[in-house]
């Protein structure tokens, strides 16, 4: 990967993550670090590699102090299901439930732990069904079989509402991925009539992903208009105002921290260029190229030299 890839990449993590608030299509599982208690122990360390992490999830009541069965009650069921390997099983049922019975009312917690091992059930039986499925050679129809397995599955453990709070919303992208792989696909399909089923398919998308898959463009266009603007002469505050109103001011300065280490990068490349070629120009030999190499480049960085010698 070249300089230009690197910085792209780059680019596009710290603006997708302050577009999207760190939370991508179907959230990540990866656990926050949690302040240390007052005794310096970590919030969750029932395993080590969740030491110092705190359970994703945002457990709530409604307004008459009933559990709230959504998307965040499944989260915290996958943070500790994901301690599996690690512990047994019924460790990790264990801690779950006392973090439920921390955090809610006795009556929402154990509705919440009722729900939780339908859950694990659930979750055994997917892996099954999973190993049970045969696929075809079309990665659509393969898709679209484990898809409605999965939703027959669960209406074995869960009501229409449980299965709606737990799962609608990653079932929701879920199934337009699948159609959009389906339309992909069909080679039959004339192109005019493609894409009126894929803006159909746009048009039912929630306001939410709509934004999340808009957010490449997002990047896109703002990254061009930061070029355009420093072609007119604009300086780095300039720059960082704009990205500041259009993004976060965190965003903002990581980006200008990125502009600073591409810019270093290609003075000392420009410097290594102009050496090397000197070099070339007197019959440098191989041990000599490599020499001022590793004058200018760390092992790594040298990996990525293919793209400008």
């Amino acid at each position: 990967m070249n300089a230009k890839s690197n910085r792209a990449a780059a680019v596009a993590a710290i603006i997708t993550m302050a577009m999207l608030g760190g939370w991508l299509y179907a959230r990540g599982d990866a656990a926050q670090p949690a302040p240390a208690t007052a005794s310096g122990e970590h919030y969750f360390a029932f395993v080590r590699s969740m030491e110092g992490t705190k359970p994703d999830g945002d457990v709530r009541l409604d307004a008459s102090d009933a559990l709230v069965v959504d998307a965040e009650l499944g989260h915290l069921f996958d943070y500790y299901l994901a301690a599996q390997g690690e512990t047994s099983l019924v460790s990790v049922r264990a801690e779950a439930e006392r973090e439920l019975s921390r955090r809610l009312k006795p009556a929402a917690a154990a509705e919440a732990k009722r729900l939780l091992a339908a859950y694990i059930e659930y979750k055994r039986a997917l892996g099954t069904l999973e190993k049970n499925l045969r696929p075809v050679g079309n990665l659509a129809k393969d898709a679209r079989a484990r898809h409605d397995g999965m939703l027959a599955l669960r209406r074995q453990y869960f009501t229409v509402k449980e299965i709606q709070g737990l799962f609608g919303e990653a079932d929701a992208e879920a199934e337009d991925t699948i159609a959009r792989l389906e339309l992909d696909m069909d080679r039959s399909l004339p192109a005019p009539e493609r894409a009126r089923r894929l803006a159909e398919l746009d048009a039912r998308l929630p306001a939410s992903v709509r934004a999340q898959r808009d957010a490449p463009m997002r990047i896109v266009r703002l990254e061009q208009e930061v070029a355009q603007r420093r072609a007119q002469g604009a300086d780095d505050n300039e720059i960082y105002r704009l990205r500041a109103a259009a993004l976060d001011t965190g965003a903002a300065a990581r980006l200008a921290d990125v502009d600073r280490e591409e810019a270093a990068w290609q003075r000392r490349m420009q410097t290594y260029l102009a050496e090397r070629k000197q070099l070339l120009a007197h019959a440098g030999d191989a041990s000599a190229q490599q020499a001022l190499r590793n004058a200018h480049f760390s092992q790594e960085e040298q990996r990525r030299l293919g793209a400008y010698e």
